[in-house]
C-alpha cells in the first residue's frame, strides 16, 4: 500500500492525499483548491500528481474549498467514481462549488481582459478551472452517510466518519483496509475543530489507527479561552463603533466562521449588550450557507439546542441585514455610519471584503478584525504581520485603520487541542504524517509531539510517496 501527498504538504491549502492499495484500487482523500499564492496557485490548481481517470473513489472530509474546491476539475479531467461524504458536507458543497465556479469564470475573464489590453501580450489566455456544468455533474456522484457508522465502500475497504467539530458536516476519516490477509487502519483528521465552541459539537476522537494523517495549522500556537473572547469582541465593537464612530470590518469565510460570529452577536443582542448599530453580512454565499445550517440541526451542540428554546432563530436579530445585491454592497463602501460588516473571504484576497479593504483601510476610525488563519502573502496575512502599507487592486494603500487579531475564533484546534485529539493514538501508531500547515509550524508541532512521546513523525513534501 502507498500514500502520496498531493496537496497541503508543507502548506495549508490544497488538501489531497492518495492511497493506492496493492490491488491497484485508488482512494483520494480530499480534493482541495490551492489558495493564496497568486500565479503559483494558478499553476498548482491545473496540475495533478495522478491521473484523475484512474481514481476509483474520493472521500471528502468537509466542504471548505481548500478541501473540496477541485472536485469539479477532477470530474472534468476524467474522474468517474463515487464521492463519499457526510450529509451536511454534500449540502454545503452544492452551494460552495457553484460559488467557486463563478469565481473561476470571473477571475479568468479579468485576467484575459488585462492581458489583451497590453500592446504586446505575453502569456496564454486563461480558461476557468471548471464551470457550473462540471459542478452539476460532480453533485450526482455523492453518496452520503451519518457519523459513527462503518460502511463497506469496496471489497476489503470500510469507511467511517466521526464528527470533527470544525464546520457543519466536517469529519475525520477512518479507513479499515484488508488485503493480503492483513488489516491496516488509516486515519485522516481532516481539519480538527475546537472543544467548547458554539453551534457545533466538540470534536470526537477517532478509534486507534496504525497510520495517521494529521492537520497542523496551529501546531505552534495556543488560542485564547472563550470567556475572554466574547468580552474582547465586545470591547472591539464598542471602541470602533461607539467611541470612534467607525466601521468594524470582519473578514470571515462564508461557511462556519460567519455563522459563529452572527450567533455570538445574536446572543449579545438577546442579552441587550450589543450596541444599537447595524450589522451587515455581505456575502451571498454566507446567506445561502446560513440557510443550510438551519437544515442540519443534527450537527448542533447542546448549547445551541437549549438556546433555540428561547430564540428560534439564532442567526437573526434586529439590526442584522443579509446582503445579496451588489448595489447594496457597494453602498457600504461609501457609507459613513458606524456598523459591523462581515464579509468574505477570510484572507481578504478575493470577494467583496477586498473592496471593503480598498475603501476603508486608510480611515483611522475603522477597525479590521482578523478572526482566522491567513496565508502570509495574502492581504490578511500581511495585516496580521503588521504591514504599514498593502497593495489592493494594483494600488498601494496606507494602513491607518486599526488591525486586531483574535485567533480564539479559529475553527482549527491549537497545538494542545490537536494533541488531545490524537492522544489515544499514541500506542497504536506506526506512522504519523503532518499535513495542512506551514513548514515552520509543522516542525514546531513535530517537536511538541515528540516531547510527549509520539514517534515516527513525518512531514511530507509535495508529491512525496510512502510505502506503508
Amino acid at each position: 500500500m502507498k500514500i502520496k501527498f498531493c496537496g497541503a504538504a508543507r502548506q495549508v491549502t490544497g488538501s489531497s492525499h492518495l492511497i493506492t492499495l496493492d490491488s491497484g484500487f485508488r482512494i483520494l482523500l480530499d480534493c482541495g483548491l490551492f489558495q493564496g499564492n497568486g500565479k503559483d496557485s494558478w499553476d498548482e490548481n491545473r496540475k495533478w500528481f495522478f491521473d484523475p481517470a484512474e481514481i476509483d473513489c474520493l472521500v471528502l472530509s468537509h466542504a471548505h474549498i481548500d478541501h473540496s474546491g477541485r472536485i469539479p476539475k477532477l470530474v472534468r479531467d476524467g474522474f468517474k467514481g463515487d464521492i463519499h461524504s457526510t450529509h451536511a458536507t454534500r449540502s454545503l458543497c452544492a452551494i460552495m462549488l457553484l460559488d467557486s465556479a463563478y469565481i473561476q469564470e470571473r477571475d479568468a475573464e479579468w485576467y484575459n481582459r488585462k492581458l489583451l489590453k497590453k500592446k504586446h501580450p505575453k502569456g496564454e489566455l486563461r480558461e476557468p478551472l471548471y464551470v457550473a456544468e462540471h459542478v452539476a455533474e460532480a453533485m450526482t456522484m455523492f453518496t452520503t452517510y451519518g457519523y459513527n457508522r462503518w460502511t463497506e465502500i469496496h471489497p476489503g475497504v470500510r469507511l467511517m466518519f466521526r464528527d470533527a467539530g470544525h464546520i457543519l458536516g466536517s469529519a475525520s476519516v477512518q479507513l479499515e483496509i484488508t488485503e493480503n490477509g492483513r488489516t491496516t487502519r488509516i486515519g485522516f483528521t481532516g481539519d480538527v475543530g475546537r472543544p467548547s465552541r458554539p453551534i457545533l459539537r466538540d470534536p470526537q476522537p477517532m478509534e486507534p489507527v496504525d497510520i495517521l494523517i494529521c492537520e497542523s495549522t496551529y501546531g505552534d500556537k495556543e488560542h485564547s479561552s472563550a470567556p475572554k473572547e466574547i468580552e474582547k469582541f465586545l470591547e472591539v465593537i464598542r471602541h470602533t463603533c461607539v467611541d470612534k464612530r467607525g466601521k468594524l470590518i470582519i473578514p470571515a469565510f462564508s461557511v462556519g466562521r460567519t455563522q459563529e460570529i452572527v450567533y455570538m452577536l445574536d446572543q449579545l443582542a438577546t442579552a441587550n449588550r450589543l450596541p444599537h448599530i447595524p450589522v451587515y453580512v455581505d456575502s451571498p454565499l454566507a446567506v445561502n450557507a446560513t440557510q443550510v445550517f438551519g437544515a442540519h440541526p443534527e450537527c448542533f451542540d447542546n448549547e445551541l439546542n437549549k438556546y433555540l428554546l428561547i430564540d428560534d432563530n439564532p442567526f437573526g436579530f434586529n439590526n442584522l441585514h443579509y446582503i445579496r445585491a451588489v448595489e447594496k454592497s457597494k453602498a457600504l463602501n461609501t457609507s459613513t455610519e458606524p456598523c459591523i460588516i462581515i464579509s468574505a473571504s477570510g484572507m481578504m484576497n478575493a470577494g467583496r471584503v477586498k473592496h471593503h479593504l480598498y475603501n476603508n483601510i486608510e480611515q483611522g476610525e475603522n477597525t479590521f478584525l482578523i478572526v482566522g488563519y491567513c496565508t502570509p502573502e495574502t492581504p490578511g496575512g500581511q495585516l496580521r504581520d503588521g504591514a504599514t502599507a498593502i497593495r489592493v487592486f494594483g494600488d498601494y494603500k496606507m494602513v491607518k485603520a486599526d488591525v486586531v487579531v483574535m485567533d480564539s475564533f479559529s475553527a482549527h484546534g491549537d497545538r494542545k487541542e490537536l494533541k488531545a485529539f490524537i492522544q489515544n493514538q499514541k500506542k497504536s501508531l506506526n506512522r504519523l504524517f503532518l499535513v495542512h500547515g506551514e513548514l515552520d509550524t509543522q516542525q514546531a508541532f513535530k517537536d511538541y509531539l515528540e516531547e510527549d512521546g509520539f514517534n515516527h513523525i513525518g512531514i511530507p513534501s509535495p508529491g512525496q510517496e510512502f510505502h506503508v
